[in-house]
């Protein structure tokens, strides 16, 4: 027999460094108004419209297509991140570019509708080989000045062109606090909460 998807998911239960799951983290809104909408806001808004929009400035995306980003890595590499990210993000620019909210998806699930991973390279090199179809893909990746690294792939990143579609059903709901879990299911609409897949906590792997 071939190597299936059965065989497929026996690989990945046996390793501790990949997943076959991927993760959208939220962060929090300012709208046009001056209304500011928290990451769990954001995660209801994505929820009830069971769609995730593209971005293209603030994910970095190259291209004129915007695109949704995963992260492929394990929920304890999420918490790292997030625990990296908090530590030193003065050093890092000071931005806030995700919260420990988000959904995660099966792998195979958000392939199908069109995820791929990322290629990690020199912009102008990447540029070179792919069709500007496929920017979308592309994350700059140099380490050639030791005073100005530039290195994602601590994110094993996977993106899906335009915009991310999916079944309430599919979605896993992430949240990173006690807070937070209180705010989502104060604010959450019961049949969202009848129709997610599950809800998990990331804080016990931040601490």
């Amino acid at each position: 027999m071939g190597y299936d998807y059965e065989k497929w998911k026996k690989r990945f239960e046996n390793r501790s460094d990949i997943t076959l799951t991927l993760t959208h983290l939220t962060r929090e809104q300012l709208l046009g108004d001056g209304t500011k909408l928290s990451s769990v806001d954001v995660l209801l808004k994505i929820l009830k419209e069971q769609k995730i929009i593209g971005s293209t400035k603030i994910a970095y995306i190259h291209g004129i297509h915007p695109a949704v980003c995963f992260q492929e890595s394990p929920q304890y590499g999420i918490a790292q991140n997030l625990i990296h990210e908090t530590r030193f993000r003065e050093e890092l620019g000071g931005k806030i570019r995700y919260s420990s909210n988000g959904l995660i998806f099966l792998k195979r699930y958000v392939y199908l509708r069109g995820a791929r991973p990322v290629i990690y390279e020199n912009v102008n090199d990447a540029k070179k080989m792919l069709p500007e179809e496929e920017w979308w893909r592309i994350v700059s990746h140099n380490l050639d000045n030791k005073e100005n690294i530039v290195d994602w792939t601590h994110e094993r990143e996977w993106r899906v062109k335009g915009d991310f579609e999916f079944k309430l059903s599919a979605a896993y709901v992430l949240l990173g606090s006690s807070k937070s879990y209180k705010e989502f299911i104060n604010k959450a609409d019961i049949e969202i909460l009848k129709s997610i897949a599950g809800i998990t906590a990331i804080a016990p792997l931040a601490l």
